[in-house]
C-alpha cells in the first residue's frame, strides 16, 4: 500500500521532469504501481480508511508523483454509488471548451503539502485521448471537477504544478473572468 511518504513533495526536482511516452506491452512494475495508485486514491476518499492509514484525500495521481517519469495517470472520482476509476496511458487533451473555471476553495495536490490560495484557470470541459493498460485507444469526455483533475494530472506529466498558474503578487487575479465551482 502506498503511503504519503511515497509521494514526492513539491520541492523534489523530479516533479519538474517531462515524463516519457509509455510503450506497450506495459511493464509489470508499472501495472502494479497503477493498482497501488488507484488503491490509494480510493481509500483516501473513504473517511475511515483515510484516517486508519493516514492518507491525504486525493482524486488523481500521475506516475511522476511516485518518481516514475512515465506518461500515465489515475483518477478516482467519487460518484453517487461508489467510484469511477480512470487510468489513462499517454493522455492528451484533444479538445476543450472555451469556458474556463476554477476551484473556489483552491486547487490541491498530493505533492503540495500546504494550503495554496489562488486562481488556477482550467477548461470547463475537455476531451482526453490515450490508451488503457492493454494498449487500446480510449477517449474520455470530462466536465467540471473531472476536467480539472485531468488537466492537473496531465500537467504533472509535463513538469507543471498547479501553483505555477497562480500570480504570487495577486493570487485572486482574474477571478471575475472565470466561473468558480
Amino acid at each position: 500500500m502506498l503511503k504519503m511518504k511515497d509521494i514526492l513533495d513539491e520541492k523534489d526536482k523530479r516533479l519538474r521532469m517531462v515524463s516519457e511516452e509509455v510503450t506497450f506491452p506495459m511493464q509489470k512494475e508499472d501495472l502494479k504501481k497503477i493498482d497501488l495508485m488507484v488503491e490509494y486514491l480510493t481509500n483516501s476518499q473513504i473517511e475511515e480508511k483515510a484516517e486508519k492509514y493516514d492518507l491525504r484525500p486525493g482524486m488523481g495521481m500521475a506516475a511522476i508523483q511516485l518518481g516514475i517519469p512515465k506518461r500515465y495517470i489515475t483518477i478516482v472520482e467519487e460518484v453517487e454509488d461508489g467510484f469511477d476509476t480512470y487510468v489513462v496511458v499517454n493522455p492528451k487533451i484533444v479538445s476543450n471548451s472555451m469556458e474556463k473555471i476554477y476551484v473556489d476553495q483552491g486547487e490541491g495536490c498530493l505533492s503540495v503539502n500546504r494550503e495554496v490560495e489562488g486562481i488556477v484557470p482550467r477548461y470547463a470541459r475537455v476531451t482526453v485521448e490515450g490508451y488503457d493498460t492493454e494498449g487500446n485507444k480510449i477517449r474520455v469526455r470530462a466536465r467540471e471537477e473531472l476536467a480539472i483533475a485531468f488537466q492537473h494530472e496531465i500537467d504533472h506529466l509535463n513538469g507543471i504544478l498547479f501553483t505555477d498558474y497562480i500570480d504570487p503578487k495577486n493570487p485572486m487575479k482574474d477571478a471575475d473572468k472565470y466561473r468558480p465551482i
